[in-house]
């Protein structure tokens, strides 16, 4: 596959109560993201709820996702899970309906070595037959991919990609040069953390793997662009017109953020499983009055803020 680049837009997975996929609601999310024309499309993320959903309903997910977007935009799935022959399975189900990628986490019950993380990502990427992108992300699996552990992956035939977690703006520049001279060329190294990627980029990675690009991909799109042109003015602009956001999103976590966007913005009525609860009524109006100021902030491009 080509290297990960650019912008991967991280949609939700609008489900039932009993965890079935809206098939309907999540096409439409998808739509949104190729009329944008995002680099690529990452599916059963975190913010899209991978660990809650069964494998039939992660395949359903998988399939009217490619559907939609009719291998106009590449799709990376989310593969991760507790055993290694239930993340080959997903790898084998996504691979079979055309995902470009998999993205795949070091979940684990009882604490992983990292040998044990090794074992399991290499069997992926054997039997999974599947290009995988490892997701290193200590806040929900508390596993941190080490700088040695990150090197003997990178070796391995069908890993291509890292998505690492957000660093400090003053740490960023020295992470990136640390770990591109531990992988081989052409292996993508891309961020996530949203209110962390404009210096991110801007420092050189390849891809910003965005949870706020999965809902609104215009502005999203144009920092990105701007980072990659060496634009460091307008990206930082558009980084502090998204400040609000970015400060709610540490606040309640994206995740909650989110689900609460795509309804005042009337894009789909969902939310998230439980035992996770929505945003109370007095966060929701919050975020409701920071989206009502964004509009002033950030106002160019095919997706204002409204």
């Amino acid at each position: 596959m080509a290297p990960l680049q650019g912008l991967s837009a991280f949609p939700i997975t609008p489900t039932d109560a009993a965890g079935c996929v809206d098939t309907a609601a999540l096409r439409r999310l998808v739509g949104r993201l190729v009329a944008a024309r995002v680099d690529s499309i990452g599916l059963l993320g975190s913010t899209g709820i991978y660990m809650y959903l069964t494998r039939g309903e992660r395949r359903r997910a998988v399939e009217a996702a490619m559907d939609e977007s009719s291998g106009r935009i590449p799709v990376i799935a989310g593969i991760g899970a507790l055993r290694t022959d239930e993340a080959v399975a997903l790898a084998r189900d996504a691979k079979d309906i055309g995902a470009a990628a998999g993205l795949l986490s070091a979940a684990s019950y009882t604490p992983l070595t990292d040998d044990e993380v090794f074992e399991h990502f290499s069997t992926v990427a054997r039997e999974g037959g599947l290009p995988i992108v490892i997701y290193d992300n200590p806040g929900t699996t508390h596993f941190q991919f080490t700088p040695d552990l990150v090197a003997r992956l990178a070796k391995v035939p069908g890993i291509v990609a890292i998505k690492n977690p957000g660093v400090g703006a003053e740490d960023t520049a020295r992470h990136l040069a640390a770990q591109r001279a531990l992988v081989p060329q052409g292996f993508s190294i891309g961020c996530s953390a949203d209110w962390t990627v404009a210096e991110t980029m801007l420092a050189g990675a390849d891809t910003w793997y965005s949870v706020l690009g999965g809902l609104l991909p215009g502005v999203c799109l144009r920092l990105v662009r701007a980072a990659q042109q060496g634009d460091a003015a307008e990206a930082r602009r558009l980084d502090s017109a998204l400040e609000p956001l970015w400060e709610l999103f540490r606040q309640y976590s994206s995740l909650r953020v989110i689900y609460a966007l795509a309804d005042l913005l009337d894009i789909c009525r969902t939310a998230p499983p439980r035992p996770l609860l929505p945003l109370s009524d007095t966060a929701k109006r919050q975020v409701a009055d920071t989206l009502a100021h964004l509009p002033a902030l950030v106002t160019e491009g095919p997706d204002t803020l409204t």
